[in-house]
């Protein structure tokens, strides 16, 4: 060990304490440390608990974090971090875990004692700072959630959580109980040569502890995705089967989810102003029906149009938090066409921003679900119908095109299989969540369709990206059930049934290839698409024979 560990062998031994401390039952915080001390955390500046959203957007402001837009949100940079760094992310490798987690190049082990470094370095990094703490909930379905306490060096991240999650009332508060713990502290930067990690940037998951330590960088959506991933391993637990989709539901409370990766529509086609949301991105389905993890939206905002979300460009007001939108200098309006920092700009915001969101967020037993891929190829259809085999081979394929910005390194759209439309937040094995997810559409007999936001008529760079209004027309139809009531032909390579018709749609581009200007160039680009999908779902060699019979041919 050399000098950079500052001689810590005989100081960790104090973390033992500290770790015992964290799973045991949290007792009322009517000190001035709010608890803190538990954690190890002490000689701190000011400590604000729970602070109104009035008063954290002005320490935001008062601490030069960000500026207020136009339209009252609060829009900060984010820096070198525009996305995330799935990278720089680790689980803590520790007894009775080992044989449980799927360990992966997106479930990377860190050892106990590099994290017991890491969070000695974090706690001596604190002594005398300020620091913003938010306790609230993770799950709406009181019966499933979970004590959330979210500690930030950063007032507009203390923001971000106060809004991303499950808000209590005072009496909750009086009464609430730690389950997870996230320490988010951007200015904190870790040493490759001394912490095992890749970059500055770590994101530490401790599921024994129930713990997360977030350094190094300043994107907020990290925050929400730790806590996603720590729902991902302990719902299974408990016979609830968590997804990465948005819900809404229609006036008579028939529920629908919208599953898919980043980009791909989930927060756009589920905000629709003729249905009520329930959440736009993370949701628990349980034997008492579907529940949003959350209290908060996460949208992308490039692109942004009034005319094509205009939900979302309302709900971005005061109160609301924009990363990385560039702003006039004059007028401060934003300019969400105005990519030059990242693609992956975002807005987070309460989900009863939108007006006829679900109040709580808990929605029946689904009888349609959608999953959603951006085809980067073009050669998929913009929708077909899917049997419960195609579905769970779809699902546990989670194919998609990862767009420009949402992680880093990523600057164009590319090809991707993202295990259960959310591979970089499944600590368990995917077949674990593709069973979970066969039994309850075999159970509440559910239609599922897969719906293609990406290219059509070639791929991307040579092909167009399918219409907004196109998607939002056959996802109505598919939810309607007019799409029960046209003819159906099986696809050639994927299997997969495709329309000849959908209400309100040209039928001219229902068949991908009749959009392409070389019919044999499609065949060929999509022949090799299917290729990837067989040569990806390998990796599942313990799926049923049923499911691994749905995959599509390529010769």
């Amino acid at each position: 060990m050399n000098e950079k560990t500052y001689k810590l062998e005989s100081e960790l031994k104090t973390l033992n304490h500290v770790y015992q401390t964290l799973s045991e039952v949290n007792t009322h915080m009517n000190d001035e440390s709010y608890g803190l001390e538990s954690l190890g955390l002490r000689n701190l500046g000011h400590l604000y608990h729970n602070l109104p959203v009035p008063q954290l957007i002005e320490e935001s402001l008062k601490r030069h974090e960000g500026v207020l837009a136009a339209n009252g949100a609060l829009c900060v940079e984010t820096g070198k971090y525009t996305g995330r760094s799935p990278a720089d992310k680790f689980i803590v490798d520790e007894p009775g875990l080992h044989e449980e987690v799927n360990w992966n190049k997106v479930n990377v082990p860190i050892s106990q004692e590099k994290f017991d470094l890491l969070y000695k370095q974090m706690l001596a990094y604190l002594q005398g700072r300020d620091l913003f703490i938010f306790d609230g909930y993770v799950g709406v379905d009181p019966q499933y959630r979970l004590g959330v306490r979210v500690i930030n060096e950063l007032a507009s991240q203390n923001l971000f959580a106060h809004q991303m999650f499950l808000r209590p009332t005072p009496e909750e508060l009086n009464t609430h109980n730690r389950d997870l713990t996230i320490i988010a502290i951007p200015g904190l930067q870790g040493d490759p040569e001394i912490n095992g990690i890749h970059s500055e940037a770590f994101i530490v998951v401790s599921f024994a502890k129930r713990l997360v330590l977030i350094g190094g960088s300043r994107y907020a959506g990290e925050i929400k995705k730790s806590a996603f991933s720590f729902m991902n391993y302990l719902m299974t637990k408990r016979d609830v089967l968590p997804m990465h989709c948005s819900a809404n539901m229609d006036k008579k409370g028939s529920t629908a989810l919208f599953f898919g990766l980043s980009g791909t529509g989930k927060t756009t086609l589920s905000a629709d102003p003729t249905r009520h949301l329930i959440g736009d991105d993370e949701h628990g389905w349980s034997e008492r029906g579907v529940f949003n993890f959350e209290g908060g939206c996460y949208a992308k905002t490039i692109r942004l149009s009034r005319t094509n979300e205009p939900q979302i460009w309302s709900a971005i007001r005061f109160g609301s938090m924009m990363e990385n939108v560039m702003l006039d200098p004059e007028t401060r309006i934003p300019n969400y066409d105005d990519g030059r920092l990242t693609e992956n700009t975002r807005v987070a915001y309460p989900v009863d921003y939108i007006p006829n969101c679900v109040i709580p967020g808990i929605g029946g037993h689904p009888g349609t679900v959608i999953f959603l891929t951006a085809d980067a190829f073009g050669v998929l259809p913009p929708i077909t119908k899917l049997t419960n085999n195609q579905a769970i081979f779809h699902f546990m394929s989670g194919y998609t095109s990862k767009l420009a910005g949402t992680e880093r390194g990523i600057t164009e759209p590319q090809a991707t299989f993202s295990a259960c439309f959310g591979q970089p937040f499944l600590p368990l094995s995917p077949t674990v969540y593709g069973e979970m997810l066969f039994e309850r559409l075999v159970k509440y007999d559910a239609n599922v369709y897969l719906v293609n936001t990406g290219w059509t008529g070639g791929p991307y760079g040579v092909g167009t990206r399918i219409r907004i209004q196109d998607s939002r027309a056959m996802v109505a139809a598919a939810l309607s059930g007019e799409l029960e009531k046209v003819k159906f032909y099986h696809h050639p390579i994927f299997k997969i049934l495709v329309p000849k018709s959908v209400p309100g749609v040209d039928s001219s581009i229902l068949d991908p290839q009749n959009t392409w200007s070389d019919p044999q160039a499609y065949e060929t680009q999509a022949k090799d698409l299917a290729k990837r999908f067989v040569e990806n779902f390998k990796k599942f060699p313990n799926a049923p024979g049923e499911v691994k019979e749905a995959a599509p041919v390529f010769e």
